[in-house]
């Protein structure tokens, strides 16, 4: 049940407090809002009696607010601009526009380019100059952790997916393109000098560091892991990257990801015996379902990664863009 109180919140009598401030005055207030100043006046006494509290200081011919009355008017303010963002956000909703789009990533791709489309997505503005209202979540994920957070409806678009997994009914999957792994260790460690190419008994003596498989449901995945070897789990490839700089392991890593500390010799990359073959990743999507009458078969805002992924500039950029940025 609504109160008093509440039924004067109005957003003419926020927007009232508003112009009042703004002028100084309420003669000036009266003239903006079209009315006499003996209406206005009575306007506010109304709202000041409905809260029970003195708005202007009437010891002042101008409109000096007391602390309630600023209280009001910033949080008025607040409420106005909030009330403009959701009018705003069911406009573009009624246009396409998803009210929330969530795109989840593998630790593999460019976080700079990750954040690159983002701000490229914010800075996007219609025919009527607003942005797209459609709020935005991020989910770093890791191998079938990716496939889950898809599968399950947690995310609406997977950029770094692997392509080896076969997709499920109602998902769409493009390739990125192609990421070499190499096998990796600090210059101190034991492998560092050992002749080449590196056996799976050599690599079996010494620990490993691998990136947990973030998938809570689905079988996670293990890569490049032997039976028995002992193993320093982290939950990022920023992680394990610090691991291996501090030679607490070896291991295999994206090679443009560490393509900076080989050339600073922080690391040391090592030939295997076993056969390595390039990772194949991807981006996937859940298909829209029946589109309905005059809304486009695709979210306008999964529409436009979409066409943002659709650039083989931006794929490689994904795959390849790690050099000079922060471990952490």
């Amino acid at each position: 049940m609504s109160s008093p109180r509440r039924n004067a919140l109005t957003p003419d009598a926020l927007q009232m407090m508003d112009i009042i401030a703004r002028t100084g005055s309420f003669a000036a207030a009266a003239r903006e809002l079209g009315r006499v100043p003996s209406a206005l006046t009575y306007s506010v006494r109304q709202l000041e009696d409905a809260l029970d509290v003195l708005l202007f200081d009437r010891s002042s011919r101008q409109a000096r607010l007391t602390a309630a009355g600023q209280e009001l008017l910033t949080e008025g303010r607040r409420l106005l601009a909030e009330m403009d963002a959701v009018a705003n956000r069911v406009r573009r909703v009624a246009t396409g526009w998803e009210s929330e789009l969530t795109v989840a990533f593998d630790d593999v791709m460019s976080r700079l380019t990750m954040f690159e489309l983002i701000e490229g997505f914010f800075a996007q503005r219609g025919a009527d100059g607003q942005a797209p209202g459609t709020r935005l979540r991020l989910r770093g994920e890791v191998m079938a952790g990716l496939w889950e957070a898809l599968v399950s409806g947690q995310a609406d678009l997977a950029i770094g997916a692997m392509m080896s997994t076969p997709p499920q009914p109602g998902i769409e999957l493009r390739p990125l393109g192609e990421v070499a792994f190499v096998f990796v260790v600090a210059p101190h460690h034991p492998l560092a000098l050992a002749a080449e190419p590196l056996s799976d008994d050599q690599i079996m003596a010494h620990r490993a560091v691998a990136v947990a498989d973030s998938a809570q449901r689905l079988s996670p995945v293990t890569v490049n892991l032997l039976p028995g070897q002992d193993v320093l789990t982290v939950s990022t490839m920023a992680g394990k990257i610090e691991a291996l700089l501090r030679c607490l392991g070896c291991g295999f890593v994206p090679e443009p990801q560490v393509r900076e500390q080989l050339r600073a010799g922080r690391l040391v990359a090592k030939a295997v015996q076993r056969s390595l073959r390039p990772a194949l990743f991807g981006y996937a999507w859940r298909r829209a379902a029946t589109p309905q009458p005059r809304k486009a078969p695709q979210g306008l805002a999964l529409q436009w990664w979409l066409d943002q992924l659709d650039s083989p500039v931006t794929r490689q950029a994904l795959l390849e863009r790690h050099v000079g940025l922060p471990l952490a």
